[in-house]
């Protein structure tokens, strides 16, 4: 198995395709990086900027490159000697026209060969979609739509299809008998009668799909389809009255704007459809389609279906027996009906590569130990790394402040509930009642729970559902573990406790969740208690994922550095002792899963978090500039329904985002406000507070933009400005120290880093589609090139120039490239070593962070500091014995007493001790190879 020593994610699309990343895999080998990450390069939408709303997985994306140019990138990675870790989506894909195989569906029912690929309940106890599928794609309501004109049939050479906008939908083949039907006698008289051979070619047409089989299966359906609609298209190419009394039906279906009535023939027919067309809100209360999250636009795929696996996996796993693909990164884990029989599935299929698994774990759970992977893609240490530089003790001051401030009082447990009700009750409700039926269902069948009503079933469900301690448990056919069977007595004691009118009901679902079923059940019976069990598995992730990332993550915002995906915002920083335990046990238990600081889903850039935590070590100061700058931004707030917009709690997100975003290159200015302004719309309406995606409100959203332009308007006169300035760059100073110290964590600790693109230089985005803006390469290729020259002729001199143009991001990339070189030259101690905390003695002990890695007769020792203010004054660096005064590391008894800085190239003397002085003579981080 190849193991990466340095993964580098990028982001393909359309804009970034092949071919540019040919051009930059010479700078990402010489950087130290060795395998490349890939977001999905398969088939997606048209336009897609992420490549997660696939619509073939059996192909590479046209728009990325051709397959002779994807070729070419492969030769040139692998000139390198890189490795290629792949993005794959095995949970849904696109509910969009390019996704044949959903189109087949749309168009054939169950009749199609691929009806069982996707998660569809045809058999939905709603009479208006039951044998259909709902296709929840309209802006407005169905009817609306309809007497619009916005939904229109078509026709062409592939068939009838209805249209709204960009989706394009087929029309199954015996609707034809309905189009075709209409003026028929029209077009006998204007073909000279009934007698004619085109006429009587389209009797025939008629008559086939009139007379056909009741339900024709498999080919001869197919046969059947292509015959009727090749022959019409022939009429319809060759014959001029064919064509007229075509165009003019569907002229005619398509209704005239004004006249509802005239809309009756399209209803009609699109009444007779395999999908009901709806409006997308639909989709929140009922829906008969399992989506990601809720995102009405991706469909999932039922991969625990073995051809569907072998079929949706047939193109990753020729790449992986031809070399091309090294490793594999699974998006969405917890979606899958069973991640347990997925993960021992994919392992026979593509061997003995690298796969680690996106995994949201909370701070005491623990990854399953079965599954046969490497580990996750690395949340947890992105969430441990960044909880040691904040502040701790400024909790009660925070506290204080944010309710102060926002007039939130409300614990941050309490919110964690009621966002999750929230999502429970709003935007998944309709998945909720799915649930539902499926106990009701059983339920019905044991006298036990013949009397459970709907109502009483879906109100217990809604409740543990939203008290739900994890992201999901994981059991199957083989039973539980006794983490999951720990979860989930948990949260039925819980529950216990919140409804004890429902309490039968409760008891019910914690036998079926425990398996503790009775022996007399029929097979049938026991298949869909277990049917149950897993289905209600599939929505905890979401949930989870919707109430707490996207709602509450915007809504709870004492300190947003700890707003992140993973994240406990509830916990104010984490101990030393607590990061330390975490490596030590990922060293023995996952020692090879990958370590983020930034990924295409965080909340913010790893430099934008590092400037936020630095406010944790200075609350009082912190507390002065919130109410300076609320009191000269007071007169700047619209009055809308008779309140300030914004409300408070958004002001307060909103100044900490200018902290924490805020460009180092004034160049960047004048883009500045339109990125905040479209993350601040984005940030209220997942807060759902005062406006929300399913209910946007324009007067609170207008009124909060107008804010930030005032506030933002670059002119002389603009007070706030004035104020925010200074103490924005005082932080941003500081946190650079924060930001060298992460990224040297991040490429010792166990596990491989991985680096973001374009986050080798500073990161200060914000959320999706913001870190996902065009990287600028020439300049980093540049960068290093100077860096690698100068490093080799003078690095302490190097050293100052970067220091005096700190601001440009060269240091963090000299230090990324530094540490990376050691990592290669090293490897065996980063990949295999113990890892060793080093107790801090002296003056300023709280302030160093420092371990070591241990291999055979080498080790290395990483010396990061954190919390600076307090030791340095603003355009001070951390250097030296005069800040560090007495403070040293205590060295393990088999330490050497000569080692080398990878960072400065300075050697160092210790002999049992090491002052940190010393180590930290020239650099502000320290990794020494000894």
């Amino acid at each position: 198995m190849r193991i990466p020593r340095a993964t580098y994610r990028i982001q393909f699309h359309s804009e970034f395709n092949f071919d540019a990343a040919k051009h930059i895999i010479t700078y990402l080998a010489n950087l130290g990086i060795s395998d490349i990450y890939a977001s999905p390069i398969f088939k997606a939408r048209k336009g897609s900027t992420h490549g997660y709303d696939i619509v073939d997985p059996t192909q590479i994306n046209p728009e990325l490159g051709t397959p002779e140019q994807f070729e070419v990138l492969i030769s040139e990675i692998q000139n390198h000697y890189l490795g290629w870790v792949q993005d794959i989506v095995p949970n849904h894909m696109a509910y969009d026209s390019e996704n044949t195989w959903l189109m087949d569906i749309l168009e054939n029912g169950t009749d199609s060969e691929a009806s069982d690929y996707f998660d569809i309940d045809w058999e939905h106890p709603y009479e208006d979609f039951k044998g259909r599928v709902l296709t929840p794609m309209l802006g407005n309501f169905y009817g609306q739509c309809l007497e619009n004109g916005e939904i229109q049939l078509n026709y062409d050479g592939s068939g009838l299809s209805v249209n709204y906008y960009s989706l394009r939908l087929p029309v199954k083949i015996e609707s034809y008998a309905r189009f075709i039907t209409q003026n028929l006698g029209q077009l006998a008289r204007a073909l000279g009668g009934r007698r004619h051979p085109d006429f009587v070619k389209l009797l025939g047409i008629l008559y086939l799909v009139k007379n056909a089989p009741a339900e024709p299966k498999g080919k001869e359906r197919y046969d059947e389809i292509a015959f009727v609609k090749g022959l019409l298209w022939e009429l319809y190419t060759q014959n001029p009255e064919v064509k007229e009394f075509i165009d003019n039906n569907i002229k005619l279906f398509n209704g005239e704007k004004g006249n509802p009535d005239s809309f009756n023939l399209l209803s009609s027919l699109l009444n007779e459809q395999f999908y009901r067309l709806s409006f997308w809100k639909v989709g929140a209360e009922e829906i008969n389609y399992r989506r990601f999250f809720t995102v009405n636009e991706l469909i999932s795929v039922k991969v625990q279906e073995v051809k569907v696996f072998h079929k949706t996996h047939s193109l990753i796993s020729q790449l992986v027996e031809e070399g091309k693909i090294t490793g594999l990164r699974i998006d969405h884990i917890d979606g899958l009906y069973d991640p347990t029989q997925y993960l021992t599935r994919l392992r026979q299929k593509v061997g003995d590569v690298y796969i680690t698994v996106e995994k949201i774990l909370e701070l005491q759970e623990k990854l399953p130990e079965i599954w046969q992977i490497q580990g996750t893609s690395g949340y947890e240490f992105l969430n441990y790394v960044n909880g040691i530089f904040c502040h701790r003790e400024s909790e009660k001051q925070f506290n204080d402040l944010y309710i102060k401030f926002t007039g939130i009082e409300t614990p941050y447990e309490q919110l964690f509930f009621e966002k999750k009700q929230l999502i429970v009750e709003k935007n998944l409700a309709g998945d909720v009642d799915n649930l539902a039926q499926i106990l009701k269902r059983i339920a019905s069948q044991t006298w036990l729970g013949i009397d459970f009503t709907m109502n009483g079933l879906k109100r217990t469900l809604a409740e543990l559902l939203a008290l739900f301690p994890v992201y999901r448990t994981y059991v199957n056919g083989d039973g539980l573990s006794e983490d999951d069977r720990s979860y989930i007595k948990e949260v039925i004691e819980e529950t216990r406790g919140r409804i004890p009118l429902l309490l039968n009901e409760l008891n019910f679902i914690e036998k079926l969740l425990l398996l503790e079923w009775e022996e007399s059940l029929t097979p049938e019976q026991r298949d869909l208690r277990l049917h149950f069990v897993m289905r209600l598995q599939q929505l905890t992730g979401p949930l989870m994922a919707k109430g707490i990332e996207d709602t509450l993550f915007y809504v709870y915002n004492r300190l947003l550095s700890l707003n992140e995906v993973g994240g406990h915002p509830g916990r104010f920083g984490i101990t030393t002792t607590e990061f330390h335990t975490f490596n030590q046990k990922q060293s023995i238990a996952w020692p090879h899963k990958m370590n983020a600081t930034a990924t295409h889903d965080t909340k913010r850039g790893e430099d934008a978090r590092a400037r936020l935590n630095v406010l944790s070590e200075i609350p009082e100061e912190w507390e002065n500039q919130v109410k300076t700058w609320s009191e000269i931004n007071r007169f700047q707030k619209a009055n809308v329904r008779g309140r300030a917009v914004p409300a408070a709690n958004d002001e307060y997100f909103f100044y900490q985002t200018l902290v924490g975003a805020y460009p180092f290159d004034e160049s960047e200015n004048a883009t500045f406000v339109g990125r905040v302004k479209d993350y601040l719309l984005k940030s209220v309406r997942e807060a759902k507070l005062h406006t929300a995606w399913l209910r946007p409100d324009t007067a609170y959203e207008e009124g909060f933009l107008e804010f930030v332009e005032k506030v933002l308007e670059p002119s002389e006169s603009n007070q706030f400005m004035q104020e925010f300035l200074p103490f924005q760059k005082r932080v941003a100073s500081y946190s650079i120290f924060n930001s060298l110290s992460q990224t040297l964590l991040k490429y010792t600790t166990p596990g491989v880093p991985d680096t973001y693109q374009g986050t080798e230089l500073w990161d200060l985005s914000m959320v999706d589609p913001d870190n996902r803006r065009p990287v600028d390469y020439q300049q980093r290729i540049s960068f290093l090139n100077d860096i690698k020259e100068k490093a080799q002729a003078d690095v302490l001199k190097l050293i100052d120039e970067l220091f005096s143009s700190k601001e440009d991001g060269r240091i963090k990339l000299f230090l990324t490239y530094r540490v990376l070189q050691a990592r290669k030259e090293n490897l065996a101690v980063f990949q295999k070593g113990d890892y060793l905390p080093l107790d801090v003695s002296g003056k300023f002990k709280d302030h160093i962070v420092a371990f070591a890695r241990s291999n055979g007769n080498k080790m290395s020792i990483a010396i990061a500091p954190r919390f600076l203010t307090s030791l340095v004054q603003p355009g001070e660096y951390p250097l030296g014995k005069q800040v560090w005064d007495d403070t040293y590391l205590q060295l393990p008894s088999a330490a050497p007493s000569a080692w080398k800085d990878a960072v400065t190239a300075q050697m160092i003397q210790a002999d049992g001790t090491l002052q940190i002085g010393e180590a930290l003579k020239h650099f502000p981080v320290a990794l020494l190879i000894g």
